[in-house]
């Protein structure tokens, strides 16, 4: 059998770049200019976050011809999101066929970048995407797609200026968009959960969230404690274990691990498409059946620490207070005190606006769940509460309607969006359909903030198709 050669990025790339000139993308530029305070011309859209999300939104824009965006990111190039830092699984959950970020793409898809570089047969060889390849691809999708990425900057502030917002910038600067995207992923709208009694000055001696920057090969040799049975606790757990960590403890407040990844019967496009449409009771219902649920850890992270003789894992083991104890931190369960050398807490996210200081000019704007729904007592979940309630673009809405307007044009494309619009957000499945709804969304808010100049540039139109010669005789 003769084996075909794969043809190569740069034929990939001829390919993508002839799609996108029949499709006529990215579409003419029709947005007009809006001056900043500053004499600058203003961005149509700044995007916090060059990650997946940042990404596919972004392009989502560029592809719809609004011309004028730029994504911001503290981080340096080629390491935006968590796929390079604080993702410390081998692979990726996600089958490898999905589209992703592709926004209707074939070319632009993640099996089109494989099999381009190493063949079809590579392809059908591959099991589960690693996780580093997977950020080589979106390294790719950046380049391919032509986006104004600004790194090594972050959004310190965002304060509404009438029909602009003013971001204050790391680096000194600042900068005016009309809209705002809030693409920051898992803790966007929030922060790390951290357990009551974890004290701040701890925090890189005795302890961290499994977010942090951690450095493994310091804990060889000591007993690290793990926090929590979700995929990022096992996947931290075995970095400790697979650097010399002395004994590995995980602590779980349940009696057994979760077995059933719930959430994958509501991955169909219905959910999709659907989930904003349905009464607040059911979208809170379904969300909040998953999260109860939970979502048990890939059984290839439960294998690769398991292979550890010196792994225990302990459940009906909540933690239910800590105290420091001269270089050891001592947690009390309900199976005994358990003394440690380091605790990663692989506890998740909180999603409250008010953690994040950029959104300090409008937290208290910001209408959450609780404030527009009251599910029954047996459905009461506080934290669910404070998600926030968003419109179908994706905008936060106002607390007190008629107070904050400038709300309609900062949009929420996070992991906090899960409850107003289901999981469009932030994982790989349906990542493509939500960019897209929401770049719709913005450029109809577009369109109706310049109608009066688009109807005077109606009025003004006067490129003629008939130029008099077309029937000659006849005057036309």
């Amino acid at each position: 059998m003769q084996h075909l050669r794969a043809p190569g990025l740069a034929a990939l790339e001829a390919s993508l770049a002839a799609d996108l000139e029949r499709l006529q993308e990215p579409s003419t530029g029709w947005v007009p200019p809006t001056m900043g305070p500053d004499g600058a011309i203003a961005l149509d859209v700044a995007v916090l976050g060059a990650g997946m999300a940042g990404l596919a939104v972004g392009f989502a824009l560029r592809r719809e011809g609004v011309g004028r965006v730029a994504l911001f990111d503290p981080a340096p190039e080629g390491l935006e999101g968590p796929w390079a830092t604080y993702a410390r699984m081998r692979t990726l959950r996600s089958p490898k066929q999905l589209a992703g970020p592709a926004l209707g793409l074939p070319g632009l898809t993640f099996r089109a970048w494989f099999e381009a570089q190493h063949g079809a047969e590579a392809w059908d060889a591959l099991g589960k995407i690693p996780t580093g390849m997977w950020m080589d691809y979106l390294r790719w999708y950046r380049r391919v797609s032509g986006l104004d990425v600004r790194n090594g900057i972050g959004v310190v502030r965002i304060v509404p200026q009438g029909a602009l917002f003013r971001l204050d910038l790391s680096d000194g600067a600042t900068a005016h968009a009309r809209h705002v995207v809030l693409a920051t992923g898992r803790d966007g709208l929030g922060g790390p959960r951290i357990l009551d009694g974890f004290q701040p000055d701890w925090r890189d001696r005795f302890w961290a969230h499994s977010a942090d920057e951690i450095d493994f090969h310091a804990l060889a040799g000591r007993h690290v404690v793990v926090i929590g049975a979700g995929a990022s606790a096992f996947d931290n757990a075995a970095a400790a274990l697979e650097a010399g960590c002395g004994r590995m403890t995980m602590l779980l407040r349940r009696t057994s691990l979760p077995r059933v990844n719930s959430g994958k019967a509501l991955e169909g496009r219905g959910t999709w498409h659907g989930w904003h449409g349905l009464p607040a009771e059911w979208r809170w219902r379904l969300a909040l059946t998953v999260e109860r649920r939970q979502t048990p850890p890939p059984h290839e992270s439960v294998r690769r620490v398991s292979a550890h003789a010196n792994a225990t894992l302990l459940t009906g083991a909540g933690v239910e207070g800590v105290r420091l104890e001269g270089e050891a931190l001592c947690l009390a369960t309900p199976r005994g005190e358990i003394r440690a050398d380091f605790v990663i807490l692989g506890t998740g996210f909180l999603q409250d606006a008010g953690m994040r200081p950029e959104l300090a000019d409008v937290a208290e704007q910001i209408r959450l769940w609780r404030d527009v729904y009251v599910p029954p007592p047996e459905e009461r979940d506080a934290a669910l509460g404070l998600n926030p309630w968003l419109d179908e673009a994706f905008a936060f809405t106002e607390r007190v309607p008629g107070t904050a307007p400038h709300l309609a044009r900062l949009h929420c494309l996070n992991f906090a969006a899960t409850l107003s619009h289901g999981k469009l957000t932030g994982d790989i499945p349906a990542i493509g359909a939500g960019a897209e709804r929401l770049a719709q969304g913005i450029c109809a808010r577009l369109f109706a903030a310049d109608v009066a100049v688009h109807a005077a540039r109606l009025a003004a139109f006067d490129e003629p198709e008939i130029t008099g010669d077309e029937w000659p005789g006849v005057a036309l």
